[in-house]
């Protein structure tokens, strides 16, 4: 049985813990926090009895097989590295690290010492996107892809969580390279790194600060993005990060032939056929084609949910029980290590030119908007 323990006792933790529930032959032996009352409270929650505020206390008493990290960004490398040169495996949460260098010397350190480590992009374990690898497997594409789009919104909502970090310069998403970017961006981009090749020839990024954060303040906060890559090989990819744009998680991916959609938000998958129709055909089939598509979704969500498959923290929990099993059964790692460090220098790359760039823009005089009530 695997001994598994949480570092950083806050709302990540909890889906944390709900997924490995979820999994057989583990059990979470310890929480720990810098606050001893968050550590607690995450015990009581959950019937964790040793709660621990000092990480090297916890690591020396309970002895865990596995740490997840769910601590935010700046505290991932040095938690990270105490773990593993204790001999214990770590999941990171998302991002990895705040560089690709810090990244890189994480997984050597790793591999080195003859254990694993993984981070926590659970989105590319979901139902829709597993069926996704699977097509792409078995040739649907017809060929290695041509073109990837990676689009990701966040709603910022009624602005209580944008309130807290545009409220102070000193909040720790204001404290990363990327800022808002740097918290959330992985998860889109990592789909990408799947399937570009490590050297990229090109990376273009721009961003710009949408009218709502523009009315609230926080002039150096950017909150759209776009990014345009091509990598040594050819394959050129898309990636769109909006606050503004509401409900599109998706994962577009085309080849020579044929093409799919992954959408997280509805959990489908579209799969399109490149066929060219005679005539007046062209209006009426690829539209019954497309509804049957929307319709064979509908059937397997049911199903799934029928079978208690389809559940909000699938992925997660699909992605923890994957690195599991590379750690008990010796199974493959269920993100390569090539894909996390892929992913870090492009986010590298990204936060380089949008935040040097801007700092030699001149910054136009406003005066800022008071937010409406």
């Amino acid at each position: 049985m695997l001994r598994i323990a949480i570092i950083g006792c806050g709302k990540v933790a909890d889906q944390h813990v709900q997924a490995i529930h979820r999994i057989p032959d583990c059990k979470i032996v310890a929480g720990c926090d810098r606050e001893p009352l968050m550590a607690k409270q995450l015990g009581e929650r959950f019937g964790i009895s040793a709660c621990f505020s000092d990480l090297k206390e916890m690591l020396h008493v309970v002895s865990p097989d596995v740490v997840h990290i769910t601590t935010p960004p700046r505290s991932h490398y040095s938690l990270a590295r105490q773990c593993l040169e204790s001999g214990i495996h770590v999941y990171l949460e998302k991002p990895f690290t705040i560089t690709a260098g810090e990244a890189e010397s994480l997984i050597q350190l790793a591999e080195n010492c003859g254990l694993k480590i993984t981070v926590g992009h659970n989105y590319q374990f979901t139902l829709e996107m597993l069926e996704m690898h699977r097509l792409v497997k078995e040739g649907f594409l017809g060929g290695r892809p041509v073109h990837l789009e990676s689009y990701w919104s966040y709603d910022l909502g009624d602005l209580r969580y944008a309130s807290a970090f545009l409220g102070s310069p000193n909040h720790w998403v204001r404290q990363l390279p990327g800022q808002l970017f740097h918290n959330i961006i992985s998860h889109g981009i990592a789909k990408l790194a799947e399937f570009l090749d490590d050297e990229l020839s090109e990376i273009v990024a721009t961003a710009t600060q949408s009218d709502l954060l523009r009315g609230l303040g926080a002039e150096e906060v950017l909150d759209e993005l776009r990014v345009l890559i091509r990598d040594k090989c050819g394959i050129t990819a898309f990636f769109c990060f909006s606050t503004q744009i509401k409900g599109l998680n998706q994962l577009r991916i085309y080849g020579p032939a044929n093409s799919m959609i992954a959408d997280i938000i509805t959990g489908s998958l579209i799969r399109r056929e490149n066929r060219s129709y005679k005539s007046y055909l062209t209006y009426f089939i690829p539209p019954l084609k497309n509804a049957s598509e929307h319709l064979r979704n509908t059937r397997r969500n049911i199903a799934n949910f029928a079978r208690r498959r389809l559940y909000q923290d699938f992925g997660m929990k699909e992605l923890i029980e994957r690195f599991y099993n590379s750690i008990r059964l010796g199974d493959p790692l269920p993100i390569p290590y090539r894909e996390i460090l892929l992913t870090a220098r492009i986010m590298d790359e990204i936060f380089t030119q949008i935040y040097l760039e801007r700092s030699k823009a001149p910054v136009p005089s406003r005066e800022p908007i008071a937010p409406t009530v």
